[in-house]
């Protein structure tokens, strides 16, 4: 199996550039792939490319990712439905130095025979002057082919409109691969499908300017079933970076994976194999309240991204939220766990004596309306605190109750938590 029969396999292969897989099967090649700066970490949305460009490093190939410290300054109009605002090139450069540390999770940079490398675009296009870039590379584009491109037709089609910074983009874009095909040998850009023209444009820049024959390969876009745009949960954008979205929360982003999409994830976004993948398919259409696809996919991407530490204590997490132990957890981590809980905040004097007791919080919390029906949950058994099962409503609750002295957890039945958080002077 070679590169191209790789990614058919996994859907991965949107369209390509007719003799590819011919060439992959017989030499191997360096190719690269782009990556936005607009933003201090990678997100998501970018997985399925840096996947690419993986899998094209584990066949033997070359693989440079691009930070585009140039390119980042004018902004693509691919899918975007207004100018996006620029960046300064401060901004820019901090950017990259987040994007540099995320994609050393999955590139090998030290691999002996095809290493990984990053380069920033700004090197070659913050040198060049507006009238040798007009003269070398505009020249060889018609503003006829560039109106035709979707990107751009789209843009003149709206109110919004197009500045020319960036109709000019596909230009640097095309730039990017002349220059990388003249200074590493590169033959192949990926891309998303959206980036389809830029990629031929430039395949058709080096064929005009150097007589040579380059390649371009595409994935799809990632959408999900339910129609919402892949990465986006209510809570915002799912980052790469653990500062902007906890490994706990990217645990729990896939492990929410709709079962009309866990199998197609599996493929984009894991190692294993055709045969692992057509095991866990069946287990969703024979036990989908298993959710042992979910599970899988969960594990594997959050430890490839944040490490078997961080993967372990996600799923200690998310154990928790069904009734597993708490104790050992930090305030931080219970805050985290239960963010979409609702609380109430309780004053610390309340528990100066003896005087509150379980029912109390319980109809404090609204999770009973009464002391009476309060009793009678926990002589039921329906009652938690803190994960551990409640036996007496008249139990007095003290601040040593409290995780930390902060936070008391309580749950009714098997789904219904209520946090109390103590306020303080």
């Amino acid at each position: 199996m070679n590169l191209v029969d790789e990614f058919k396999w996994r859907d991965m292969l949107y369209e390509a550039t007719p003799d590819l897989r011919a060439v992959l099967a017989k030499e191997k090649v360096t190719a690269y792939i782009g990556f936005d700066p607009s933003a201090p970490s990678l997100h998501v949305g970018s997985l399925l490319p840096i996947m690419g460009l993986a899998r094209l490093q584990r066949f033997g190939h070359t693989p440079i990712a691009i930070a585009g410290g140039g390119t980042g300054l004018i902004g693509d109009p691919s899918g975007k439905t207004k100018e996006r605002q620029l960046l300064s090139n401060e901004q820019v450069e901090e950017n990259l130095v987040g994007i540099k540390e995320q994609l050393s999770h999955f590139l090998d940079f030290n691999a002996k025979e095809n290493p990984a490398s990053i380069v920033n675009n700004a090197d070659w296009l913050g040198p060049i002057t507006m009238m040798e870039f007009l003269r070398d590379v505009g020249k060889h584009f018609t503003v006829n082919s560039l109106l035709g491109k979707e990107a751009i037709s789209r843009r003149l089609e709206s109110d919004e409109g197009i500045s020319f910074t960036e109709f000019s983009y596909p230009l640097l874009q095309a730039y990017d691969y002349l220059v990388l095909h003249d200074r590493f040998g590169c033959s192949l850009q990926l891309g998303g499908s959206d980036q389809w023209g830029n990629i031929l444009a430039g395949i058709d820049l080096i064929r005009r300017l150097r007589g040579a024959r380059a390649h371009g390969l595409v994935f799809p876009l990632v959408t999900t079933s339910a129609g919402v745009k892949f990465g986006k949960t209510e809570a915002g954008t799912v980052w790469l970076d653990a500062k902007l979205t906890s490994p706990y929360r990217f645990y729990q982003f896939w492990l929410n994976t709709d079962d009309r999409d866990v199998v197609t994830y599996l493929k984009f976004f894991t190692w294993l194999s055709k045969e692992e993948v057509d095991e866990l398919a069946q287990s969703v259409k024979s036990a989908p309240e298993k959710r042992e696809a979910q599970r899988r996919l969960a594990r594997e991407v959050t430890a490839m991204l944040h490490g078997e530490t961080e993967l372990e204590k996600s799923e200690r997490a998310s154990e928790v939220l069904f009734g597993k132990e708490i104790s050992g957890l930090s305030v931080s981590e219970i805050l985290e766990i239960f963010a979409d809980v609702p609380s109430t905040e309780l004053d610390k004097s309340k528990l100066s004596s003896d005087g509150f007791t379980l029912g109390d919080a319980l109809v404090l919390s609204g999770l009973a309306p009464s002391k009476g029906e309060a009793k009678r949950l926990v002589q039921g058994g329906g009652v938690a605190m803190n994960n551990v099962r409640a036996d007496d409503a008249r139990k007095s609750i003290s601040s040593s109750d409290f995780i930390d002295g902060e936070v008391l957890v309580l749950r009714k039945g098997a789904k219904h938590y209520h946090l109390i958080r103590i306020t303080r002077d």
